[in-house]
């Protein structure tokens, strides 16, 4: 059976998030065909996909290779992610569904009692869950996969300190899922930038090369 170009891109993304296959590393067809078990075709079409999400870089001679971001692009990222977010919790203020809201409740409700328990290591999950739920709400295609690529390269290029106060962090996603359910999109903007803007403080670069360039070795957060 022929594996599709999207699983074998998914598959790439995930080793270049988490530090699989370094920035500057080549990415030869050969070599990711022989690891994934696949052909060249679906291997050159996800290759083409990285390419034009930011995640890799056809060099002269080099062929492609795993993208070197600099610190600029990753400051860059944090900025449209403090646009992005307030938008989508916006627009879902007005176009969430029950169903979201059942999904968004849920997951407010598994956070807030494992924050109480001092269960951090399910916060993290949770969390990424919640984001993408609130976003899958706004119901607009394109702000979905500008917020899911966005989601992926922040991952790469930065690792995420806990909360200090999990507690505060899930009782302001559970003010914003208010705000959502009443219908409130200025609300839900205005409570989702403050909260994401707290939360950018606790991104750290991953390690830099000399170039300023981020270096992704360790784990995805």
């Amino acid at each position: 059976m022929r594996i599709p170009a999207h699983a074998v891109c998914t598959a790439i993304r995930e080793d270049i998030v988490s530090g699989v296959f370094e920035p500057g590393a080549r990415l030869t067809e050969e070599l990711l065909a022989r690891r994934y078990g696949v052909s060249r075709v679906p291997v050159r079409e996800a290759l083409r996909t990285l390419e034009s999400e930011g995640f890799v870089t056809t060099r002269r001679h080099a062929g492609a290779c795993v993208a070197e971001p600099t610190e600029q692009e990753a400051a860059d990222l944090l900025e449209l992610r403090l646009v992005l977010e307030p938008l989508a919790a916006a627009r879902a203020a007005r176009r969430r569904t029950e169903g979201h809201l059942r999904v968004l409740r849920g997951l407010v409700r598994l956070g807030q009692e494992r924050a109480r328990r001092g269960q951090g290591e399910d916060l993290r999950s949770l969390g990424g869950w919640f984001h993408e739920t609130l976003a899958q709400a706004s119901g607009s295609p394109g702000l979905i996969v500008l917020l899911t690529q966005m989601r992926h390269k922040v991952a790469w290029m930065y690792a995420v300190e806990a909360p200090a106060r999990p507690v505060d962090s899930w009782a302001e996603h559970g003010a914003i899922v208010d705000a959502v359910a009443r219908g409130d999109a200025e609300r839900a903007r205005a409570l989702t930038a403050m909260h994401a803007d707290r939360a950018a403080g606790a991104h750290r670069l991953r390690v830099r090369t000399s170039q300023h360039a981020v270096n992704t070795a360790g784990g995805r957060h």
